[in-house]
């Protein structure tokens, strides 16, 4: 089986592979499986690289949130080995300004570029104005996977469907919002700059005053294989 590794540290997992004999051909081009052996922010990046090809979550850290906490990393290749899995779907959002569109598997932030000022922005939810002018950092979308991360930080809360949204140190008391899949959100910056980029990828587009970005599910799945 083709696969290609992804990690800061990849090559710790080269001798659990070899155990295997010739079952895993390490590849970087066309893999049929990605090993992602990191933490969670690795399982990101590994999607960006590769999107689409299932993901085999392999940890190197107790911390991991998305990981198989009850199971060690041989044990998992293993019963990947014996075909005892399934794969796990999992939505992921895109945010569109500028002309430049941007996919992420956990979350589409928008964040004020200067921590020493706030920012200020509405939210339209399709044809619905959610709110007036809103001051401070910034908001977080998540996916239900990406809401045991920095969403959950803010609101104290994961959910299993939906879009969620919530408002990053706002002045006023902001809810956080938890929508439908089909709903579109749109976020214009009245006093910027701020920032938006999604998970950890590096590319970012920088949003000025009157200008907004455009969130929505994406048509992209990331599929996680879950032994």
């Amino acid at each position: 089986m083709k696969i290609a590794i992804v990690g800061p540290e990849y090559e710790k997992v080269l001798p659990l592979l070899q155990k295997h004999g010739d079952f895993f051909e390490v590849t970087e081009t066309n893999p049929e499986i990605v090993i992602s052996y990191g933490g969670d922010g690795t399982l990101m990046e590994a999607e960006y690289l590769y999107p689409g090809v299932p993901k085999l979550y392999l940890r190197n850290s107790h911390i991991a949130k998305l990981a198989h906490q009850t199971k060690e990393n041989e044990e998992i290749l293993e019963q990947f080995i014996k075909g005892r899995y399934k794969i796990q779907e999992c939505v992921k959002l895109e945010a569109t300004a500028k002309d430049k569109t941007l996919v992420g598997l956990n979350d589409i932030v928008v964040h004020n570029e200067n921590p020493r000022h706030s920012i200020r922005y509405t939210v339209q939810v399709d044809d619905d104005i959610v709110s007036n002018e809103i001051i401070g950092d910034g908001l977080v979308f998540a996916t239900p996977l990406g809401s045991t991360g920095y969403y959950r930080s803010i609101t104290d809360s994961s959910f299993e469907i939906g879009i969620g949204l919530a408002f990053n140190n706002s002045t006023e008391q902001s809810d956080h919002i938890v929508l439908r899949e089909n709903r579109v959100i749109r976020v214009k910056i009245t006093r910027g700059p701020a920032f938006c980029y999604a998970d950890n990828q590096k590319e970012y587009v920088e949003l000025m005053d009157g200008e907004m970005v455009e969130v929505r599910k994406s048509s992209l799945l990331a599929k996680i294989i879950r032994v």
